[in-house]
């Protein structure tokens, strides 16, 4: 409901309460349509390049655990080591949230990598390439539970798509994940039109080295319209914490692609 100039955002977290406190969130709701979505499109990738279908259900165990051990580790070292390494039983109360996207890539390639050394036809730059389309689009997918949950606002704006956010404070801010959103739909977008392109046989690497490129990037740009997530740490830095880790995944998609471009890679890929 618009409010003067501004839009008032203040959806309740929860959906329905099945039996106190257990009930279905927004967040999760968002959490698991990325799953599904970007399984539905791995699983198209792979039965267009004629490989085993079962691979997806499998890789997506690794996938989920990686995803979710790595975000919150992320979170728990990245953001507030000392709270939680001295408490460690806290690392553990996932429900309270304090989830890092950054700690859940890493922990997407970690997985993808052990899930690679398991299945040997599932080559990991072959891989890489292809799940690294859909890992953007469920950052995407994130980014919208973020914003359903009032959460990682932006700094106070008077743009006129500006957002009250009441869970919040009443001060109009910048819609921040849904700029995240939208950014990493337009990466993951570019990355499959790519994929396209090359009729489905990218270079080795190639893909996924422009994913760490451009969704880091992207990254770093929007943390200029974000609030700190902990501006005791935060505020007395030059870049905040979100700024500082997106800068080794661009430098490593940097690299990357340099030698999938240069066919550095391709010598232990198999089509």
């Amino acid at each position: 409901m618009p409010t003067g100039n501004y839009f008032v955002w203040n959806v309740d977290r929860v959906i329905f309460t099945i039996i106190e406190p257990i009930g279905v969130r927004w967040y999760s709701l968002f959490f698991l349509g990325g799953i599904l979505f970007g399984s539905y499109l791995f699983g198209k990738m792979l039965e267009k390049e004629h490989k085993p279908s079962h691979l997806r259900d499998t890789g997506l165990y690794y996938l989920v655990i990686g995803t979710i051990i790595g975000a919150r580790l992320g979170h728990c070292i990245f953001y507030d080591p000392y709270d939680y390494f001295s408490q460690p039983l806290k690392i553990l109360q996932i429900w309270q949230g304090g989830l890092a996207s950054h700690g859940g890539y890493l922990g997407v390639i970690i997985a993808l990598y052990l899930f690679c050394r398991r299945y040997k036809e599932m080559p990991f730059l072959w891989a890489a390439d292809r799940v690294s389309i859909v890992a953007v689009l469920a950052g995407a997918f994130v980014r919208m539970g973020n914003f359903f949950n009032s959460e990682i606002v932006g700094k106070p704006s008077s743009v006129p798509w500006a957002v009250i956010f009441p869970q919040w404070d009443m001060v109009p801010r910048h819609p921040s994940q849904l700029y995240e959103a939208l950014g990493y739909g337009l990466v993951s977008a570019t990355l499959y039109s790519y994929y396209l392109n090359k009729k489905r046989h990218p270079r080795p690497g190639s893909v996924f080295a422009l994913a760490l490129v451009l969704a880091f990037s992207f990254r770093f740009f929007v943390e200029l319209f974000k609030e700190n997530q902990v501006p005791a740490m935060e505020d007395g830095m030059l870049i905040n914490m979100g700024q500082l880790l997106s800068i080794p995944f661009v430098l490593v998609g940097l690299v990357f692609y340099r030698l999938a471009t240069t066919k550095t890679l391709e010598r232990p890929y198999k089509k």
